[in-house]
């Protein structure tokens, strides 16, 4: 079983930081994050007025206690210590918003507070993408590169319902999913057809065991919903919000459920509203191969990066992939560098730039040495795999919120009806994006929509920023974001850069988007940088 690629995954430079610990950790380095998503239905649809109880059909929010924090736990995966300067909360939210007065799951939240309180502003919500992101373990791993965001806001973050501490979703075991991993996810007979489907649907039999009871209940819109009663127990007549790739959706959602509610927000690296999972998928193939593309061509004009030796060709990274289908590499753990697991990686290092060095030490390692340590740690980071074998609740997240977002199921035919289209969309990404779509077969809970609602008239301006080079949103998506977001509320900023997300990557975008959180100052909409 290949992992499911996050159809959308977190931002680059949080995927940068793990792979900088996980590398770090074991020797290696310079020389070694979309969805389908439609209507609410009868359970939401429409706009919510919103009040300071956590808006309609609400029950009073309780306030926060916070306290100083431990370090993230297993389940939110990698992180720093966050030490005293932060602080941690639980926040009671129904089960099912349908009941509010209900069963009832806590959000955990993590803050620390704006270091210039003179002249602070409120605070300052993030949610980094996955879906399955933990909050409470981005945030202290990131906060540096919001320091002029920290001066004025209490930045906070949270674990999703679903995500981490949250009512985290458990599926399989630490050593169950070693070995799923080890099945080959794009089957090339019957008998390798049958194992796929066989882990697929025991990585499903296991998820509903042990978490039936919140799978339900992780959708998007459930996540909203939250998302206002955190903004009322913060104490704020508005929701100021930072979404990045996944949540960028999760503020689209927001946005038309709550429009009265938003505050100074930034979508930045955005998923597409207006596709289904075939076209996001697809979408997200193409944009992949796109970023391989760009990391060749800049890999080739300087000869090599980071000392990682001599830069691959297209050719013998699609070689390397099709021999991994039957010899797959050692590696020092005593595991095997599978073919998806080499796929996964190499997708895993162009999140950012500063990750291509670590792909073209990756290559060369497999190419001259005939060892996959450094494609492993690679893969690993997409997979949430600490370098001491545990796994954070990343995939099983992700699996679940996408499932209870998209209602689209699809079947072995379906696949291989499509298979001819994702492979001329990407040698490399193409064949394993296709097998990807039954990640929802045999799901157990229906899925909520087709495509999101993310109209929002009569919200404050939002300003969206997408990336040319980004492989994981692909850059028409925020400008279908805008559209949709409706006319006076989408502000659209395009971004001549590579990699996923551009905060604190480009100086122009940075500075844009600064100007709108400190200033409440937006560009004109269809502003370029640089």
């Amino acid at each position: 079983m290949s992992p499911t690629r996050p159809r959308v995954t977190a931002l680059a430079s949080l995927a940068a930081t793990v792979l900088v610990i996980a590398l770090a950790a074991t020797g290696c380095g310079d020389n070694g994050g979309d969805r389908a998503g439609g209507q609410d239905g009868g359970s939401g649809s429409g706009a919510d007025s919103g009040n300071g109880n956590g808006g309609k059909n609400g029950s009073p929010v309780p306030k926060l206690s916070w306290k100083t924090c431990a370090a993230p736990t297993a389940a939110q995966g990698v992180g720093k210590a966050p030490g005293k300067a932060w602080q941690c909360a639980k926040l009671p939210v129904p089960l099912d918003h349908s009941k509010p007065d209900g069963a009832k799951i806590d959000l955990a939240l993590i803050r620390s507070k704006a270091t210039d309180s003179s002249h602070r502003i409120g605070s300052l919500v993030f949610n980094f993408g996955g879906p399955g992101a933990s909050g409470v373990s981005a945030l202290p791993s990131l906060a540096d590169g919001y320091d002029t965001l920290h001066a004025r806001y209490d930045l906070v973050s949270f674990d999703p319902r679903g995500v981490g501490e949250s009512a985290g979703v458990r599926c399989q075991s630490d050593k169950e999913l070693d070995a799923a991993y080890q099945v080959d996810g794009t089957p090339d007979d019957d008998a390798e057809l049958q194992q796929t489907l066989a882990a697929n649907k025991a990585f499903v039999d296991a998820c509903a065991k042990n978490s039936g009871k919140v799978l339900p209940y992780v959708d998007t819109i459930s996540a909203a919903r939250d998302l206002d009663r955190i903004r009322a127990a913060l104490g704020e007549s508005r929701l100021h919000y930072f979404g990045i790739s996944y949540g960028t959706e999760l503020g689209g959602v927001y946005a038309h459920l709550f429009p009265k509610n938003v505050g100074r927000t930034v979508l930045d690296a955005v998923v597409d509203p207006t596709q289904d999972t075939v076209q996001g998928d697809l979408g997200q193939t193409k944009g992949f191969q796109l970023a391989l593309d760009d990391y060749l061509k800049d890999c080739a004009s300087a000869g090599a990066t980071g000392g990682g030796g001599r830069c691959p060709t297209l050719d013998e990274i699609t070689t390397l992939l099709k021999d991994l289908d039957s010899r797959p590499l050692p590696t020092s753990q005593g595991r095997k560098l599978t073919q998806d697991e080499a796929t996964n990686g190499i997708a895993a290092a162009l999140y950012s730039k500063d990750t291509w060095k670590y792909l073209t030490a990756a290559l060369q390692e497999a190419r001259v040495k005939g060892t996959g340590n450094t494609l492993l740690l690679l893969f690993d980071s997409m997979a949430g795999r600490a370098p001491d074998g545990r796994y954070n609740n990343l995939q099983a997240a992700n699996r679940a919120i996408s499932c209870a977002d998209s209602e689209d199921r699809y079947g072995v035919e379906d696949v291989r009806r499509l298979l001819p289209e994702f492979k001329a969309a990407s040698p490399v990404f193409g064949e394993s994006a296709a097998w990807s779509l039954l990640s929802c077969t045999g799901w157990p809970v229906k899925g909520k929509w087709k495509t999101p609602e993310v109209g929002a008239e009569g919200a404050a301006p939002i300003l969206v920023v997408g990336n040319a080079g980004d492989p994981a949103t692909p850059v028409a998506g925020a400008a279908n974001m805008a559209e949709k977001l409706g006319k006076g509320v989408g502000v659209r900023l395009t971004v001549k850069g590579e990699g996923h997300g551009t905060y604190g990557v480009d100086a122009c975008a940075t500075k844009t988007m600064d100007a709108a959180f400190l200033d409440g100052r937006l560009p004109a909409d269809g502003t370029t940088c640089p």
